[in-house]
């Protein structure tokens, strides 16, 4: 089922259009003083040219601009006055970012139907897309840092990421990367200790599939590369991560990465682990003081793929793989020039 959404730029009315003419569902307006109180930076869209604007919370990004059934599309996208633009590649120039959009095959605003998206309250419909930053730090001997959100978190708990969170008012996105990191981790950055490539864009939505409930929160997330000029035992020497935030840190290298990117979230035959895999992976465990302990991680909870329905599971989230992919990728032909000081 799939829809348009119409809007009145006189009255600001939404309209969702079902295939079917006789279902009809009209959003209350957002009023322009209640948009004045909204201190975040969303997402707008410009496609062939046309004005930037404001992406409703219903409507699927890349959708927009890769129509209703692929899941990935190469866009532009710029920062320019807390507004994060992504646009099609003709309207580019040269301050934005060729970068690559996706989505999951089971991304909610994919699927919503004109019932369910009439049943989202008005404090959800009005929330607009966030934009979040998330960092993939590369250790001088090849190994990524991964975090475990903390089991407290509303949005994704126990689940395993790059440290990343909300990009702030007035930021650049290499500059929310880097405060993410050093908030979460405890490891804070000198210029001269990194290089830094933007890798790709992800639309995420939390819960992830319709079959987990209605959506609540919608961000399109920017995977940073930061790649480090320490080994990972030097970075691990300065972890001090937040446990209100974080419950655990691994660091992982490319042969475990290439058994957790072929685990395909929502795919009916996942991929199969090496054989030759180890049975355990060393983790860092955090406790609610800030102590740190290390154990062994079954590498089996790393592979663990989305439940489509009851309780989540610990695992890798479906965006951070879609990222390691790209940071495997990345590896082998040399990561894009582009910077990121945006």
């Amino acid at each position: 089922m799939y829809f348009l959404y119409l809007q009145s730029s006189e009255s600001r009315r939404i309209t969702l259009v079902d295939s079917r003419p006789e279902y009809i569902y009209e959003f209350k307006p957002l009023i322009p003083e209640m948009m004045a109180k909204v201190r975040r930076v969303l997402v707008y869209l410009s496609k062939e040219n046309s004005l930037p604007r404001c992406v409703e919370f219903v409507q699927s990004i890349t959708g927009h601009f890769a129509g209703c059934h692929d899941d990935r599309v190469m866009v532009s996208c710029v920062l320019e006055d807390n507004k994060f633009i992504v646009s099609d590649r003709e309207a580019e120039d040269i301050r934005k970012t060729p970068v690559l959009l996706r989505r999951p095959s089971f991304c909610p605003f994919k699927h919503l139907s004109v019932s369910e998206a009439s049943m989202l309250p008005l404090d959800i419909l009005d929330r607009g897309v966030d934009v979040g930053v998330a960092v993939l730090l590369q250790s001088a001997n090849q190994k990524v840092l991964l975090t475990r959100r903390a089991s407290s978190l509303a949005i994704f708990p126990n689940v395993w990421v790059p440290p990343g969170g909300h990009l702030e008012l007035d930021e650049k996105l290499l500059d929310a990367g880097l405060r993410e990191l050093r908030e979460e981790t405890g490891i804070s950055l000198k210029p001269e200790e990194f290089s830094s490539h933007m890798l790709g864009l992800w639309e995420s939505v939390f819960p992830p599939m319709l079959s987990r409930g209605l959506p609540r929160r919608h961000h399109i997330v920017t995977y940073l590369l930061l790649q480090s000029t320490q080994t990972h035992l030097q970075l691990q020497d300065r972890l001090c991560p937040e446990p209100r935030e974080v419950s655990g840190c691994v660091w992982v290298d490319p042969s475990l990465i290439r058994a957790i990117v072929s685990t395909v979230d929502g795919a009916e035959h996942s991929g199969k682990a090496p054989a030759n895999l180890p049975q355990t992976v060393r983790v860092t465990e955090v406790c609610s003081d800030g102590a740190l302990l290390t154990s062994e991680l079954p590498v089996s909870v790393l592979l663990n793929t989305a439940p489509p329905e009851g309780p989540d599971v610990e695992r890798i989230s479906t965006g951070t793989k879609y990222a390691l992919e790209l940071w495997l990728k990345a590896m082998e032909t040399g990561p894009d020039s582009t910077s990121t000081q945006q």
